[in-house]
C-alpha cells in the first residue's frame, strides 16, 4: 500500500471536483445558522437553524458515505447527490454508530458503577494519591475503549460503503479481518500522515476566523467540508487495497439479494 500515494490523491480530490464542491458548502452552512441565530439574538433565525441542522444530521452522513464509496472503487469523481439515496444512507450511518457505541458505552457506565463509589470514599478518607490513580485508570480504560470502537467503525463505515449492507459493516470480526489485510503499520503510517495534513490544513487556513462574521461562515461552509472530503476519501482509498480480495463476497451478496 502507496500510502504517500493516498494522502496525495486524498488531498487532490477536493480540487479535481470544485465544481461539486459548493453542494457540501450549501450542507455544511446548515449548522452555521443556529450559531448566527444566537449572536444576533434571532428566534426565528435560530428555529431555521434547528431545522437545517436535523437536516445536515439526515443528509451529511449518507453524502460523505459516498464520498468513502468513491474512494473505495477507485474512482476520483465526486458523487451525485440522490435525497432518497442519501438520506437511506445517513440512516444506516447513524445506526451504524450506534451499535458500534453500545461497548463503549456499557464500558463508561460498567467502570463508573465499579470504580465510581471507590474513587468517592478515597476522596472522603483524603486518600488523594490512590484517588488520583482510580480515576486515571478510569479516564484510560474509557479513553481506549472508545478510541479502538471509534477506530473499528473507520473500516466499518468503508465496509458498508463497499458493501452497501449494514448487516456486513455489523460483523466486526470481518472488519477486524478487513483491518488485518490492509496491515496494522500501514493504518498507523496512514493516521499519521492524515493528522499531519489536516492539521497543516486547519492551521493554514485558521487565519479565516478572524475576519468578523464572514470567516466563521468561510471556516464552517467550505474549510470544514473540504477537510471532510479529503479524510472520507482517503478512508476510502485505504479500503481500495483489499477491495479486490471482498469481490467474491460481495458478488455472493448481490445474488442473495437478487434471489
Amino acid at each position: 500500500m502507496d500510502v504517500g500515494k493516498i494522502i496525495l490523491n486524498s488531498f487532490k480530490y477536493p480540487l479535481r471536483n470544485i465544481a461539486k464542491l459548493p453542494i457540501l458548502f450549501i450542507l455544511f452552512i446548515l449548522i452555521a445558522i443556529v450559531p448566527i441565530g444566537m449572536v444576533m439574538d434571532n428566534k426565528y433565525l435560530m428555529f431555521i437553524g434547528l431545522i437545517g441542522f436535523f437536516v445536515f444530521i439526515l443528509v451529511v452522513p449518507g453524502y460523505m458515505l459516498s464520498i468513502v464509496k468513491t474512494g473505495s472503487i477507485g474512482s476520483s469523481a465526486f458523487p451525485s447527490f440522490n435525497l432518497t439515496n442519501t438520506v437511506y444512507d445517513s440512516i444506516r450511518v447513524l445506526c451504524l454508530r450506534m451499535v458500534y457505541m453500545i461497548v463503549p458505552a456499557v464500558m463508561f457506565f460498567g467502570v463508573l458503577t465499579l470504580l465510581g463509589p471507590t474513587s468517592v470514599d478515597l476522596l472522603r478518607n483524603f486518600q488523594i494519591h490512590t484517588f488520583i490513580a482510580t480515576l486515571g485508570l478510569m479516564v484510560l480504560l474509557i479513553v481506549f475503549t472508545y478510541l479502538l470502537f471509534e477506530f473499528f467503525l473507520f473500516f466499518a463505515k468503508a465496509r458498508l460503503a463497499f458493501f452497501n449492507s449494514l448487516s456486513e459493516a455489523l460483523k466486526i470480526n470481518k472488519v477486524i479481518g478487513d483491518i488485518l489485510n490492509i496491515g496494522i503499520f500501514n493504518i498507523i503510517k496512514w493516521l499519521i500522515l492524515m493528522v499531519i495534513l489536516i492539521g497543516v490544513i486547519s492551521f493554514v487556513t485558521s487565519f479565516v476566523l478572524s475576519i468578523p462574521y464572514v470567516g466563521f461562515l468561510i471556516y464552517i461552509g467550505i474549510i470544514i467540508p473540504v477537510i471532510e472530503s479529503i479524510s472520507n476519501y482517503s478512508v476510502g482509498l485505504v479500503y481500495s487495497n483489499i477491495a479486490r480480495n471482498n469481490i467474491n463476497d460481495l458478488r455472493r451478496l448481490q445474488r442473495e439479494i437478487q434471489f
